[in-house]
This record gives C-alpha cells, structure tokens and sequence, in this order.
C-alpha cells in the first residue's frame, strides 16, 4: 500500500455537495490513513445555466478533518494554467482525477499536463463514465484530451473498461467496483426513520433514491407499479432526489394511473443527515434505469442492507446478484411489474439478508486504494 505520499485527488469536495463529493471525501480519508492528502475541488464548477438542479452547493458544515483546495473554475483557460502550474511547483507523488463527464476533459487534461512537466506526479484517474448517458457533439475530442495525459485508469464498471479499449487506451487500466458508501451512520429503527420522515409505518416503500433524470428511468417505475398486482398489500412508492429534468411528465403520469395517494414526492435535495432515514423506512430500493455504467446508490443500499430490484444495463446486474441480493430485469414494465409482485407477495422483508450480508464484503476502500496503486505504479 502506498504509505508516506503527497496525494492530491481532483473533483468536486465541500462546499459542492451531491454523491461525487461525498465519495471523494470518503476516498481521501482512506488514503489519508498513511498519506498527506489534498482535495482540490472547484471554485466554479457548473455554470448556472449548465445546472438542473437547485443548488451545487452544500449546507452542511466543511469537514474540519480534510484539507479542501477550492481552486478550479472549470470554463477559465486561464484558472487551468495557473492552478496547474501551483501544483507541478507542489509536486504531489499522484494527482486522481474524478471523471464523470466529458465537459471537464478540456480543464482536467490542462491542469494535469500543467503539473506533468515536474517530471515526477503520475496522473491517473477514477471514471464513472467515459461516454456520457446524453451525448454532445464536443465528447470525443474533450475525452480524448483528457485521457492522453494519464499514466492509468481504475473504472467502476466492466463496461466504462471497455468503453476505454475500445478508444485504444493503452495504459494500465483495471476495474474495480463502487466501494461501500458507510459514511452515513447506522440505521435507526424503521420505525423512527418513519417518524423522521413523516411516514405511515404501517405500509411497506419501494424507494427510488438520487436525482432524477430521464436515463434513471423513474417513468418506467411509475409504469410498473401502476401495473403491479398488489395493492391491497398497502405498497407506497417513495420518489426521494431532486428533478434533474422538467417534473410536469412524471406529474401527468401519476394522474393518469391514480397514483397520487400511492406515490410520495420528496422532490428535493436529500442532505447526508437524511440519507439513513429513507434506507431505513424503505423494504427494497428500485433502480430501473434506461442505461446505467454503475450507480452509488446500489452501495448505499448495501450499506444499509436492502434489497435492489435493477434493470440489466450496464454495470448495474454485476453489482446486484439475482436472486441473492434483489432482482435484475428487463428494461420493460411488465418485467420490472412482476419483480415487484414477486418481492411484495413471495418475499418477507428479510429473505435477502444473508445474500446482502456476504455480497457487501466485497466492496471495500482499501481495495480501490490497492488498485489506484497498481495502476500508477507507485509502491
């Protein structure tokens, strides 16, 4: 393992807030174990008007045990120069770059080409994705800027690492899946995290965790459990992330199906301090997603030791064993349907315990730390 190194991970950290910042600052702990540790993440990442959310920015607390650089503006040519001169002077042993989208290939691929003419900082990165699930004119050129710079690559998905070959990226590169999200905390009793969440104990919740947008496939969830044959089991459908997207089709879509008692908008941004409440309350969590590489939600779930029902795409069924953890199903409305109705009607809340149990063993952050070092050839 690496010990004694000056490591420098590149991404979004506090004050952004969203799932990318909450793994980066999980990751630097682990590392921060043996190693001297910086986050540099952005003064500006998203231009307002690039933003469908509400908000980029987090209302919690900067966490006093993490040294946070908020440094980057992501669209200023000149921030890319500068910063990266900064930190070629530094001259960290490794730089990790997040990528996740290719709009940010033009700032990482300057920074870090910046910081490489110190001849010693290898650069390597963790991507989520090297295609993104809406494609732009500008991703080929932007990602193939980005990925002539690095030393090697660690991909969440077999099929990110095969996006790679297929682009004839000839440096180290190796998979390793989304380690565990066990940063928030225990679980409280369902029926507190009820309580917490102004919920009827007394029916069971599909949860459907994370921002919303169309490659998510909510409205293929709303479909299905419309089509569902349970509802005398007292099932409610509980919508918890923030509309990435316009809401008024999903609305109509709950009208059209009656649904309003039966679904549950918590349409807004789920800070840390809630996410346990909703694991807790909820019996399994859906994914049904048009296209997926992989997803922190699935290790959430895990975490929290419950049950997933995911479509088959991308890296998601690698994660979620059928039959063992959940169910994997076509991305259709009766499959998803019959998923469903199998779970409520077949199924007690613990049927998967054991299976969750031994699956989550695998999922660790030293792990991903091993491979980080495999890949850039530090020791």
């Amino acid at each position: 393992m690496m010990r004694g190194r000056y490591i420098v991970i590149v991404g979004p950290a506090h004050p952004l807030r969203g799932g990318l910042s909450t793994f980066n600052e999980r990751f630097a702990r682990e590392l921060g174990r043996e190693n001297k540790v910086t986050l540099c993440t952005f003064r500006l990442q998203y231009p307002n008007f690039l933003f469908p959310g509400q908000s980029q920015y987090s209302e919690d607390p900067k966490p006093d045990d993490l040294h946070i650089d908020v440094a980057l503006n992501s669209v200023n040519p000149f921030n890319w120069i500068i910063q990266g001169w900064r930190y070629r002077k530094l001259k960290p042993d490794l730089i990790i770059f997040r990528y996740w989208m290719p709009f940010f290939g033009p700032c990482f691929g300057t920074f870090a080409r910046m910081v490489k003419g110190n001849g010693h900082t290898k650069i390597v990165t963790i991507a989520d994705n090297i295609h993104p699930h809406e494609r732009r004119f500008f991703d080929k050129p932007f990602t193939s800027w980005f990925l002539g710079c690095l030393d090697g690559a660690v991909t969440m998905s077999r099929a990110v690492l095969k996006d790679l070959q297929h682009l004839n990226f000839r440096k180290p590169a190796l998979y390793n899946p989304h380690p565990l999200y066990d940063n928030f905390g225990n679980a409280p009793a369902r029926e507190a995290a009820c309580s917490a969440l102004k919920l009827d104990p007394g029916f069971r919740y599909i949860l459907f965790f994370g921002f919303i947008r169309a490659y998510k496939g909510l409205y293929l969830l709303l479909e299905a459990f419309a089509a569902a044959k349970f509802q005398d089991r007292k099932v409610k459908l509980l919508v918890a992330g923030e509309f990435y997207e316009d809401a008024q089709p999903y609305l109509d879509l709950i009208r059209k199906h009656g649904l309003e008692d039966r679904v549950l908008l918590h349409t807004h941004f789920i800070p840390n301090g809630q996410v346990a409440d909703y694991f807790a309350a909820c019996d399994i969590v859906a994914q049904t997603y048009k296209n997926a590489t992989q997803s922190g939600v699935t290790q959430i779930a895990y975490h929290f030791e419950k049950p997933m029902l995911v479509t088959d795409v991308g890296g998601l069924a690698e994660l979620v064993p059928h039959g063992k953890v959940g169910y994997v199903c076509a991305v259709e409305v009766g499959a998803v349907a019959a998923a469903l109705e199998d779970f409520f009607l077949h199924k007690n809340p613990d049927h998967f315990r054991e299976g969750l149990l031994e699956q989550k063993q695998l999922f660790s952050w030293e792990r991903l730390h091993e491979q980080i070092e495999a890949v850039s050839g530090l020791g």
